[in-house]
């Protein structure tokens, strides 16, 4: 566990954090300069890539703050410390950069699609600096490991749903009223379906009554004429 920050300079010295900030700030950026004008108001993922990448390092500044308030209130110099200072100044131009990105991305893009993408990049970003920072992998067993990739699953499941549904008007209390509804729905169009074909049927009976009347009439009217032959030629033949 880091107390000073004597030892959390000695960790950002490490060649794997330095790899890591390299390739956060070269990502980002190649997003801010190139992507960003480019595809930035058809993407999604670009504002939010660029919001959720510096917030990686953003959280890292915050907690070697908090490490050097502590130390403050223990009396110690911290604002003589160079550490100190490099950790504000990250920490304003990071947090400036990110409200302005996302600030794009809700003008741009509906606030429902961008919180879950923003949040699931965020806190990927988060856990992936502070692993390699604080190595904090290294005192978990395998059954805590589990935990978290579950427990940050489960919360990544639960904005996605919150985020999904939220515009649905559907609580405790007029549920049933909804599952009424649509039983109501469901039954009127069996019913209609039902009436439409009653009606074609009665259609069809109807069709086939009068092809069977015209028959009638037609095989009637041919007798008739036979009959007229028949008395025509008796007097004829008289």
């Amino acid at each position: 566990m880091v107390e000073t920050l004597d030892e959390l300079a000695r960790k950002m010295l490490a060649p794997a954090f330095i790899a890591f900030a390299v390739v956060v700030f070269a990502s980002s950026m190649i997003l801010i300069f190139y992507t960003a004008p480019r595809h930035g108001n058809t993407n999604i993922l670009v504002y939010t890539a660029i919001c959720s990448v510096l917030s990686s390092l953003s959280v890292m500044a915050i907690k070697g703050l908090g490490i050097a308030a502590k130390q403050l209130f223990a009396g110690v110099s911290v604002f003589l410390h160079p550490l100190t200072w490099v950790l504000m100044i990250s920490l304003v131009t990071i947090v400036v950069t990110q409200l302005n990105y996302l600030n794009k991305a809700l003008d741009v893009f509906n606030i429902s699609v961008v919180t879950p993408i923003y949040y699931v990049m965020f806190a990927t970003g988060v856990i992936i600096s502070s692993t390699i920072l604080f190595n904090e992998w290294k005192t978990l067993d395998t059954e805590d490991i589990l935990g978290c990739i579950c427990g940050f699953m489960t919360i990544i499941g639960g904005i996605l749903l919150l985020s999904a549904f939220k515009d649905l008007d559907i609580t405790i209390h007029n549920l049933p009223v909804a599952m009424y509804r649509q039983n109501s729905t469901s039954n009127g169009h069996i019913a209609t379906a039902k009436l439409l074909k009653s009606l074609e049927n009665n259609a069809d009976v109807s069709d086939d009554e009068d092809t069977m009347g015209s028959l009638k009439s037609t095989a009637s009217g041919e007798d008739a004429t036979d009959n007229g032959f028949q008395e025509i030629e008796m007097i004829t033949y008289k």
